[in-house]
């Protein structure tokens, strides 16, 4: 049913100087711009992934909308798109499965860059039934393609970080109800963090609980950070370090044969942290 992250969603406060940060932090430019019906977006795609940025442009109950959700919550992670291949298919299952999907409805996008279009068709599962995390499940026409890269900037995301009270309210939503493949689900005492690891089209959600926290386990999930993979890591903090950014040292990352650095700040409040691996 769900074939991969289709794509995640940074909302901003203004749609030019975060497309800057983000084409500085990736080390690569935007793949598509576009403004309609009061927001303004810029992608980018990636290997197993895009990121959408978004802002409000204009007026209209969509730019309203965007505007007090930043007064209220900040820029930040606040949607997740899954791909599908049948839209109705994954429509007509996540009903049985009681995510209460909206109508499917179409899109469409043009590309200020060079003028193409691209359609899409989706839905949207109600927040309560996902743990207030907005999902959609979405079918593309047509993928984004990827563009050769410079050497030193994002190749895919590794993988991204949610935050969740309640873990096995998210081995339900995840797991059973989105259908997503369950690698991993330890208890580290040392870290006092339950780690739940699902895996979908070459990426994995990192659901983390929080041990010794008083939790209300009713409360909603966030989206919480990022990792990004990268072939040469040494090149991408050298980068990141002309380029101005607060970066840690090089470090021994969690995984087995990997290498880490953190990004202290420069990333629209969103925790990151870049990744190479040994048997790339």
């Amino acid at each position: 049913m769900i074939t991969g992250l289709d794509h995640f969603v940074l909302v901003c406060p203004e749609i030019g100087a975060a497309t800057a940060v983000y084409e500085s932090l990736l080390g690569r430019s935007a793949d598509w711009r576009a403004s309609a019906d009061g927001a303004a977006t810029a992608i980018f795609r990636l290997e197993n992934t895009s990121l959408e940025l978004m802002a409000p442009d204009g007026e209209g109950p969509v730019a309203d909308r965007l505007r007090e959700i930043i007064s209220g919550e900040g820029p930040g992670l606040k949607s997740l798109a899954f791909g599908t291949a049948d839209i109705s298919a994954a429509h007509h299952k996540l009903t049985r499965r009681g995510l209460m999907p909206s109508d499917i409805i179409e899109g469409a996008s043009t590309n200020e860059i060079d003028g193409k279009i691209r359609k899409w068709t989706r839905f949207r599962c109600a927040d309560p039934q996902t743990a207030g995390v907005k999902t959609f499940l979405i079918s593309p026409e047509e993928a984004l393609r990827v563009i050769d890269v410079p050497a030193g900037s994002a190749t895919t995301l590794d993988h991204i970080v949610i935050n969740t009270p309640n873990p096995d309210r998210a081995l339900g939503l995840y797991g059973a109800r989105l259908g997503l493949d369950l690698a991993l689900d330890r208890t580290r005492e040392e870290w006092k963090t339950r780690f739940l690891f699902f895996r979908t089209g070459g990426l994995t959600f990192e659901v983390i609980h929080r041990l010794g926290e008083d939790h209300d386990p009713a409360a909603p999930d966030s989206i919480w950070g990022l990792t990004w993979a990268v072939d040469d890591l040494s090149a991408t903090h050298a980068r990141l370090t002309d380029a101005g950014f607060d970066v840690s040292g090089q470090r021994t990352g969690r995984k087995p044969g990997s290498t880490v650095f953190t990004v202290r700040d420069g990333t629209l409040g969103v925790p990151t942290l870049f990744i190479a691996h040994s048997s790339r």
